[in-house]
C-alpha cells in the first residue's frame, strides 16, 4: 500500500512504494551515483577494491553502496572485497541478512528454548497428582 512520507534524504514528500525508498529527485541522484560506482568497479584493476577505496574515489556514501549490494545491484561474487553489514551485529557479509556466527547463535538459542519447553512439558506430565489409599486395617 502506498503512503505519503518524507524522503529520508531531502525531506520532500513523496508516495512511498515497493520500488523506491526515496523521492524521485533523490532516486535520480542515486542512479547517477550508482553509475559512477559501477563504472569504477567495471574496470579490471578496480574489481578487487574495498568499499573504503570506492568511497574515496567516487565520493559515494558507504550506506548507498551497502544498499545496492543488499538489493543485488552490486554482486559480491564479482567484487570479492565488497560486502554489507550483518543486520544483527554489523559484521561485513556477502550474502543474506545475517553472518554465520549470528545464525549459529540464533540456532543455539532456538534449540535451548525447545529443550526448555520439552522439559516443562515433561515436568507437567510428571506433576500429576498421585493419590494413596490409607488402609486402617494394616
Amino acid at each position: 500500500m502506498e503512503q505519503v512520507v518524507n524522503c529520508p534524504r531531502c525531506g520532500d514528500l513523496y508516495m512511498k512504494n515497493a520500488f523506491r525508498d526515496v523521492c524521485s529527485k533523490c532516486s535520480k541522484e542515486e542512479e547517477i551515483m550508482y553509475e559512477t560506482v559501477y563504472k569504477f568497479l567495471k574496470q579490471r584493476e578496480n574489481r578487487a577494491a574495498t568499499i573504503e577505496r570506492v568511497v574515496e574515489v567516487t565520493g559515494v556514501d558507504e550506506t548507498l553502496i551497502h544498499k545496492w549490494m543488499k538489493k543485488g545491484r552490486l554482486h559480491a561474487t564479482h567484487f570479492p572485497n565488497m560486502g554489507y553489514p550483518c543486520d544483527n551485529c554489523g559484521a561485513i557479509i556477502n550474502k543474506g541478512k545475517l553472518c554465520t556466527p549470528c545464525v549459529d547463535q540464533i540456532e543455539r538459542d532456538l534449540k535451548r528454548i525447545q529443550q526448555e519447553e520439552e522439559f516443562e512439558r515433561k515436568k507437567k506430565l510428571n506433576d500429576q497428582a498421585t493419590y494413596h489409599a490409607y488402609n486402617k486395617d494394616k
